[in-house]
């Protein structure tokens, strides 16, 4: 049975153990990392964006992974389609990133010689701010793009316990359907994002994993017939009887729905995949056109993962059992297998 969190408390007890494990449609529970009694390299803390339109998307990655940090940038070019990527590690940050406990207030900002990444937010605005010296085949990439979060944007939240591990947990919310704009100048080339058909979303995550998983995420967002219309899907991790991130979300309101499962190709990632979710409220069918595939294998450490970017094709029902027609609808899915 699902529980939808109500009130409002903080997110670990006196023994950092999850005070509320369920669903909500904003941060309700309050994170700090003063409660956590975890070790501190066991931390995990990231803020990822991802923006998209028709020809061309680009990512965004700053966490703090305790004994690791990682920021990373990539972007997207759909119509040849090809992915261009690159990434600065670093060791044992042990929240010396000093990302923000919400991602309600606050900004999240990376600099050193190679790159400057910075994650403003103020009201209902969220800027990127990107400036990487030598991105891709030596070439620089630079500029800004401005997202907009209206405050009566519901989103996807949840607090998910570790059944090995009660100091385990997850606290993790997604921001779908932020309209975007601005520009991306990567050598002589420039990415433009036009708000009347880009969108973006927030992967905000906070936690304390087990050293082995792999999830399975999908996410999409834009419009139906002039309407805002965007999806969360995943699973793979934790103790999920208390909830699932699957939502829905129509004209800036949150539709809970139960489980999804992914049907993936075995031999290839970019046959077509499909999906389908045990109460009948959500079947697509996805038809990829890239693979950003990587493997990070630091021996005790790994992070294997396919993110597949495609469009959707199929059909979803509302809370109200209204029924919505999905039509080759830019998003992505994919699966990662971690051992951190």
């Amino acid at each position: 049975m699902q529980n939808e969190i109500k009130a409002k408390s903080k997110l670990l007890d006196k023994n950092g153990i999850l005070s509320q494990p369920g669903w909500a449609k904003c941060l309700i529970l309050d994170y700090n990392r003063n409660d956590i009694k975890a070790p501190k390299y066991k931390i995990k803390e990231w803020d990822y964006y991802c923006i998209l339109s028709e020809k061309a998307g680009a990512a965004f990655t700053i966490a703090d992974n305790g004994y690791l940090g990682f920021v990373g940038v990539t972007l997207f070019d759909f119509e040849t389609p090809a992915e261009f990527s690159n990434s600065i590690i670093t060791p044992f940050p042990m929240g010396s990133f000093n990302l923000p406990t919400t991602s309600e207030i606050g900004n999240t900002i990376f600099e050193n010689d190679k790159i400057s990444l910075k994650f403003i937010k103020e009201n209902e605005i969220r800027t990127i701010e990107v400036s990487f010296h030598k991105f891709y085949d030596k070439k620089p990439l630079a500029g800004t793009i401005v997202l907009h979060q209206p405050d009566m944007l519901e989103t996807m939240v949840i607090a998910t316990p570790f059944p090995k591990n009660q100091q385990a947990f997850y606290y993790n919310q997604k921001i779908n359907c932020m309209t975007a704009e601005g520009k991306l100048k990567y050598g002589d080339k420039e990415i433009i994002f036009e708000k009347e058909n880009s969108f973006g979303v927030l992967d905000w995550g906070r936690g304390v994993w087990t050293y082995s998983n792999t999830w399975y995420w999908g996410s999409a967002s834009g419009k139906i017939d002039n309407n805002l219309f965007g999806f969360n899907i995943g699973y793979g991790f934790g103790d999920t009887s208390k909830a699932t991130e699957n939502m829905l979300f129509y004209n800036g309101k949150a539709h809970k729905i139960d489980r999804v499962k992914f049907h993936i190709p075995k031999d290839d990632y970019l046959k077509p995949w499909q999906f389908t979710s045990n109460d009948s409220r959500f079947e697509m069918q996805f038809a990829p056109i890239i693979d950003r595939y990587s493997n990070t294998n630091l021996l005790l450490l790994q992070s294997k993962q396919h993110q597949v970017f495609g469009k959707f094709t199929g059909r979803v029902i509302l809370d109200d059992n209204k029924e919505i027609l999905v039509k080759d609808f830019l998003g992505f899915a994919e699966k990662v297998k971690n051992r951190w």
